[in-house]
């Protein structure tokens, strides 16, 4: 990769497309928690983890869009410093405290594997390597992914070892059960549980996620600073390749990841350092199957741009909605869907949180939580309308 230099940057329609098809993944990874909550108080299991539908969300969704947000997330960075300028450092640490801040209310108040508080504390660390080169950026994401996989592949030898070394956390019938109950009970009690639950699968997801997240940070950072989304000519011939990588072996790995997660202990963690790599592979080859749509019918790109342009708004607003259908605070419906109509309920939410951007966007120039982001940012009232 090599660094380019070009005018301050404006909206890439490309990257809102993409961000916005992210949030339909990040949307059906997390909706079997709120449909399910005993899985929250069994961490190392999965959500509607039997049947066809829990194979599917396992096999393409689970760990790909994660992984695409960060990246973004990466990439955004680079065009908030060319529009930041000699500003960047203060802006970007106002920044991260606006997403820590609003990560500490999502998580105890509406989803406990809220990610923002551990993308505002890697977002600082980001910082920090601002200015480094698109290739040392690259080498440095990959030693993070390589050391984790050998990690894992190290935990897989102990566990032969010693069967007992790594056992898998199990769900407490007990637990799980008063889990669906507070759920389901009166906004109180699920107030109640969120607090007893949030802290501990924070903790998971700044240890399971963190690394790879930041490793796709720099990824990500790497990309701005050569503008790959913004001059895909240059890597248009490579399109064939990546599918063929992306689908030929990312595809046949995370059905591999997905059995594993079923084996035995040692044979997760081996699906485990399997997937580190080969779900970039799939999450590439997602990302721009996406854009060559987008290419030959823009009318796919009009449609999930805005979602994308408002994603952290819609991030929260998936949370909400999520609640009002399965939690205290609405129909409390945990617990009484079968898996397919909890993907029903997904598609729903992502509809309407695609309908309700688009006509935001009409009206105003920012979603409400990026109005306060970049008022924070910004220390200034941005211009209405």
């Amino acid at each position: 990769m090599t660094q380019t230099a070009a005018p301050e940057s404006t909206r890439i329609q490309e990257i809102d497309a993409v961000r916005g098809f992210a949030l339909g993944g990040i949307l059906v990874a997390n909706i079997g928690f709120f449909a399910d909550p005993r899985y929250a108080v069994g961490i190392g299991t999965l959500p509607i983890s039997e049947g066809p539908v829990a194979l599917a969300v396992s096999t393409l969704v689970l760990t790909k869009f994660y992984v695409i947000f960060s990246f973004l997330f990466g990439y955004s960075f680079t065009l908030q410093m060319r529009s930041w300028g000699g500003k960047v450092k203060a802006r970007m640490l106002r920044r991260c405290l606006g997403l820590f801040v609003l990560g500490v209310a999502h998580g105890f108040l509406l989803w406990i594997g809220d990610i923002l508080t551990l993308y505002a504390a890697l977002g600082l660390l980001l910082l920090t390597m601002r200015d480094v080169r698109p290739r040392t950026a690259v080498k440095a994401g990959c030693w993070i992914i390589g050391v984790m996989s050998v990690i894992w592949l190290l935990l897989a030898g102990l566990t032969l070892l010693d069967p007992g070394a790594a056992a898998s956390p199990a769900t407490d019938a007990a637990a799980a059960v008063r889990a669906e109950e507070l759920v389901t009970g009166g906004p109180l009690d699920f107030l109640r549980f969120q607090v007893e639950t949030y802290p501990m699968l924070a903790a998971f997801v700044w240890i399971g996620q963190g690394p790879m997240a930041m490793a796709l940070f720099l990824f990500g950072l790497a990309a701005g600073k050569s503008r790959l989304l913004e001059e895909p000519e240059r890597w248009a011939h490579l399109v064939p390749r990546i599918m063929w990588l992306g689908y030929g072996v990312g595809l046949p790995a995370a059905v591999f990841f997905t059995w594993s997660s079923q084996a035995d202990d040692a044979v997760q963690l081996v699906g485990l350092a399997v997937n580190n790599v080969t779900s970039l592979l799939l999450a590439t080859a997602y990302v721009v199957t996406l854009l060559e749509a987008v290419r030959r019918v823009p009318a796919i790109g009009g449609a999930l741009a805005p979602a994308g342009r408002v994603a952290a708004s819609n991030y929260i607003g998936q949370s909400v909605l999520a609640c009002l259908v399965f939690t205290g605070y609405g129909l409390a419906l945990a617990g009484e869907l079968a898996p397919v109509a909890v993907m029903g309920v997904a598609a729903v939410i992502y509809a309407v949180l695609l309908a309700l951007s688009a006509w935001w966007l009409r009206h105003h120039r920012q979603g409400p939580i990026e109005w306060i982001l970049r008022r924070l940012t910004l220390l200034s009232s941005p211009r209405p309308g």
